[in-house]
């Protein structure tokens, strides 16, 4: 376990007893939190604050609700090059189980047929539900109701619901019911 250990010998302390080097530190820090907008950067930021204001690490992982190891984690990576590589990395994710070409065949399927002409009931419009049978019928991969949507969005295919037009009315049908009362 590592431990993060700071001497406050040769310190000299400034306003409301903080070192002198901190001062900038925390106003980096201060300045930092109120321009970020993501959560979990700010709470990045926030930990660093409060170890910066002398706050024992236990103390800040039950602040943030977090492990120990993770604040630790933190201020190490801070003492080691500043804010700056506190910034979280991209993550990639699991990786892909469709191939680029099971992917463009699904979505010519989707878009050149209906779910009724690859075998379902259902007569003309694709449901997440369906696509994710599709899914595990053809490719042998489970997907939630979520992972579709996703990944119909990332292949640029939208869900638009059907819309209904009646068709037009008689003009020996268009005041029947003005002229006669329902019975119930």
């Amino acid at each position: 376990m590592n431990q993060l250990v700071e001497s406050n010998t040769d310190l000299k302390l400034g306003q409301a007893g903080i070192p002198m080097n901190n001062e900038s530190a925390l106003q980096e820090v201060t300045q930092a939190m109120k321009q970020e907008k993501k959560r979990r950067m700010y709470e990045r930021y926030q930990a660093v604050y409060l170890h910066l204001k002398g706050i024992s690490i236990t103390r800040i992982a039950e602040t943030l609700n977090r492990s120990r190891e993770t604040v630790s984690t933190y201020i190490r990576t801070y003492q080691g090059g500043g804010l700056e590589v506190l910034h979280m990395k991209h993550s990639p994710g699991a990786p892909a189980r469709f191939t680029k070409e099971q992917q463009e065949q699904l979505k010519q399927v989707i878009v050149s047929s209906t779910p009724h002409e690859v075998g379902f009931t259902a007569r003309h419009n694709w449901t997440l539900e369906i696509i994710a049978t599709y899914i595990e019928r053809e490719f042998g991969h489970r997907y939630s109701l979520r992972g579709v949507s996703k990944m119909m969005h990332r292949q640029g295919l939208s869900y638009t619901k059907p819309t209904y037009t009646l068709a037009p009315q008689t003009r020996k049908n268009s005041g029947i019911f003005a002229k006669r009362p329902f019975l119930i």
